[in-house]
C-alpha cells in the first residue's frame, strides 16, 4: 500500500500522487508465495492422500469408491500386525530407557568435566546423527557377525540405543547450557551431599530436556526401518518391517490404514515433546 503526499510550496499547497509500486517487488513476493506453497503442497499432500485413501472401501486403493472403517477394523483382528507392533514398543521402551539413562549421564559428563581431546569425542557423539542409516546398518551387522552375536531382540535394542541416544546426548546437553550450577552449590552449602543434590536438584531441571530428548528417541525407533532391517533376525519384525513386507503384495487401503496409525503417533509424540520444550523455556 502506498501513501500520497501533501508539498507545500509557499502559501499554497499541491497534492503529489502515490509513487507506484515496483513491478520487481510485487514479483518476488508472489514468487516467494508459489514456493512456500509449492513446497508444503509437495511434503504433505501425498500425506493426506494417504490418510484418505485409508477410508476408501475399494480393495486397490487406486480408485474412490466410498468411504468405509473396516480397514481400521481389520488391523484389530490382524494377529501379525498386532504382534510386531507390540516387538516394535518393546524395542522402543527398552532402546529408549538405555538412552535416556546413557544420553544424560554422556551429556553431564561433557558439559561439566575437563579432559584430553574433549572436542573430538564431542564430534564423535554428533557422527551417528549425520552418517546416513544405511551405513550404520551395515557397520552393525558386520559388528555383530565379527562377535558371532545372534541376530534377534538384542541387536535392535543395542542398535536402537546407539542411534538415538545421540538425539537425547544433544538435547540433554542444551538445557544444561543453560543450567545455573548456583542452585547446586546452594543446595550443598545447606549440608546437601553430591547424591542428593543430583536427585533432589539437578535431575527435576533437567527433567523437560530429558523427557524430550526421549520421547525424541522413542519415536525414532518405532518408525525406524533400515537399520532394523540389517540387525534383525528370525521372529523379530518391527512394524515398519512388516508393512514393507506387506506392500510386496501391492498398496492397500489396509496399508494406508497402518501408516496413518503410525503417522498419527508419531505426530502426537512429537506434539508433546514441542509442548514440553515450550513449557521449560
Amino acid at each position: 500500500m502506498t501513501n500520497s503526499t501533501i508539498v507545500v510550496m509557499g502559501d499554497r499547497a499541491e497534492y503529489a500522487p502515490p509513487a507506484p509500486e515496483r513491478p520487481n517487488l510485487r514479483l518476488g513476493q508472489l514468487s516467494l508465495i508459489a514456493v512456500t506453497l509449492f513446497t508444503f503442497a509437495f511434503l504433505y499432500v501425498p500425506i493426506i492422500v494417504l490418510i484418505l485413501f485409508s477410508f476408501n472401501s475399494a480393495r486397490t486403493g487406486a480408485v474412490w469408491q466410498g468411504f468405509t472403517l473396516s480397514w481400521y477394523q481389520r488391523l484389530l483382528g490382524n494377529e501379525a500386525l498386532l504382534t510386531a507392533a507390540g516387538r516394535s514398543l518393546i524395542i522402543g521402551i527398552v532402546s529408549t530407557a538405555g538412552s535416556v539413562v546413557i544420553g544424560t549421564l554422556t551429556a553431564l559428563a561433557m558439559e561439566r568435566e575437563h579432559f584430553r581431546a574433549k572436542a573430538v569425542w564431542d564430534g564423535l557423539l554428533y557422527m551417528p546423527v549425520i552418517i546416513p542409516e544405511i551405513v550404520s546398518g551395515v557397520s552393525l551387522l558386520l559388528f555383530f557377525a565379527a562377535g558371532g552375536i545372534e541376530r534377534g531382540l538384542l541387536t535392535l535394542v543395542v542398535s536402537h540405543i546407539a542411534f538415538s541416544m545421540p538425539f537425547v546426548y544433544l538435547t540433554v546437553r542444551a538445557r544444561l547450557a543453560d543450567f545455573d550450577r548456583s542452585i547446586e552449590e546452594a543446595a550443598q552449602d545447606l549440608g546437601a551431599d553430591e547424591a542428593k543434590t543430583f536427585w533432589l536438584i539437578t535431575l527435576p531441571l533437567l527433567m523437560p530436556g530429558i523427557v524430550s530428548g526421549a520421547l525424541l528417541a522413542f519415536t525414532l525407533s518405532i518408525d525406524d526401518f533400515i537399520i532394523s532391517f540389517f540387525v534383525t533376525g528370525k521372529g523379530w519384525n518391527t512394524l515398519p518391517i512388516y508393512i514393507w513386507s506387506q506392500l510386496k503384495q501391492g498398496v492397500t487401503p489396509e496399508i494406508n490404514a497402518i501408516s496413518a496409525v503410525l503417522l498419527l503417533f508419531s505426530v502426537s509424540v512429537i506434539a508433546l515433546s514441542l509442548l514440553l520444550q515450550r513449557r521449560r523455556n
